[in-house]
């Protein structure tokens, strides 16, 4: 070897271990912590499998197959592997259940598959169409192409994205509450989470604390845009419905005609029509109440959207997007395609009338 290797062989192993000293530490820093003891707000990333660790309940009742899946798609998603298995168990006793809608067919609410997803149906006493929310979150969990409701690692791989998309593991109450909308269906599923896991705790963050992250729904500037908010909000996983305004399902300017309406403020009905009823706002100064548009959707042309969110804090909306898009939920807009524009329904000169009427009256 020659002086000029060995010298580029020390300089490279110097400067190797003074990368280790300098990044060490920033990686033990970010190492998440269910017990961390310091005051105020853990803001870093969290780990979210509750571990390989699992209760002898959770050993004995669940099938193998069926823990290898829970595992595999909720370490891959982002949910704990006991909440998902716990869903499971509650459904269909992971897939052992010989009822109707579990292995073919559907149950009298339309649901199918070991994970009970709703499948396009007419729902029993509402008499109307209810989309499949399986479509929405239809996955190949075991790579043969298919996407197939029945199929436990399809299924289960759905269902880790809804709970995913809908607030787990930050929020998994709300998100077991959109899966089957039911408190005591969360209770229920909750305690059997609790049961599999070895410690007996569901080992999931704590809430996202307003220093950390963005608020779901930024504060309403006055009474009357709260009561429009609060209204849409409530309507989260309940259906697309097309020309919907409630109470079963709405469309994407049902739902906002419907939230204005509950304020007691009278806006058009349609995306066609509310794009030029509302005053134009410039990108960046739109505020919960307003809306956006986009160049998307069924009619759609220049000047002429086809689809249409409700702002309720910087970039997010609550929107009911499409049949196969899953429920209505609030959504990011800002990185989204084809955003035509911004309006302020609350400026035109007849809702400023209304608004009149309503503080006088």
């Amino acid at each position: 070897m020659t002086p000029r290797v060995r010298i580029a062989l020390l300089v490279g192993l110097a400067g190797l271990l003074l990368l280790t000293v300098i990044v060490a530490p920033m990686i033990m820093i970010t190492v998440p912590s269910f017990f961390n003891t310091t005051s105020g707000p853990d803001c870093g990333e969290v780990d979210l499998n509750p571990g390989d660790d699992e209760s002898e309940a959770a050993g004995t009742d669940i099938p193998s197959d069926y823990m290898e899946l829970y595992r595999k798609h909720g370490k891959d998603i982002g949910v704990p592997w006991n909440v998902l298995a716990a869903v499971g168990k509650r459904e269909t006793d992971h897939g052992r259940s010989t009822l109707r809608g579990v292995s073919s067919g559907t149950n009298y609410a339309g649901a199918a598959g070991p994970m009970q997803f709703l499948i396009s149906t007419w729902g029993g006493k509402s008499k109307i169409k209810i989309p499949s929310t399986f479509n929405g979150y239809a996955s190949d969990g075991d790579g043969d192409g298919w996407a197939d409701v029945y199929n436990p690692a399809d299924a289960i791989l759905g269902a880790a994205k809804m709970l995913k998309r809908n607030g787990a593991p930050e929020n998994v109450r709300r998100a077991l509450f959109v899966y089957n909308r039911a408190w005591w269906y969360v209770d229920q599923v909750l305690e059997i989470a609790k049961r599999y896991a070895k410690d007996g705790q569901i080992k999931t963050p704590p809430e996202a604390d307003e220093s950390c992250d963005d608020p779901l729904v930024a504060a309403a500037p006055n009474d009357v845009v709260r009561k429009i908010l609060d209204y849409a909000l409530a309507q989260r996983g309940k259906p697309y419905i097309w020309g919907g305004t409630g109470p079963d399902g709405y469309d994407c300017s049902g739902i906002i005609y419907m939230a204005y309406r509950q304020a007691g403020l009278s806006i058009p009905r349609t995306t066609f029509v509310q794009w030029p009823f509302g005053i134009r706002v410039e990108a960046g100064a739109e505020q919960p109440g307003d809306l956006v548009f986009f160049d998307a959707g069924p009619g759609t042309g220049p000047n002429n959207p086809g689809h249409v969110g409700m702002v309720v804090s910087p970039g997010k909306m609550i929107e009911a997007r499409c049949t196969l898009c899953g429920p209505i939920k609030v959504t990011t807009y800002r990185n989204r395609a084809k955003i035509m524009g911004y309006t302020r329904p609350l400026a035109h000169p007849d809702v400023v009338e209304q608004l009149k009427r309503i503080q006088q009256g």
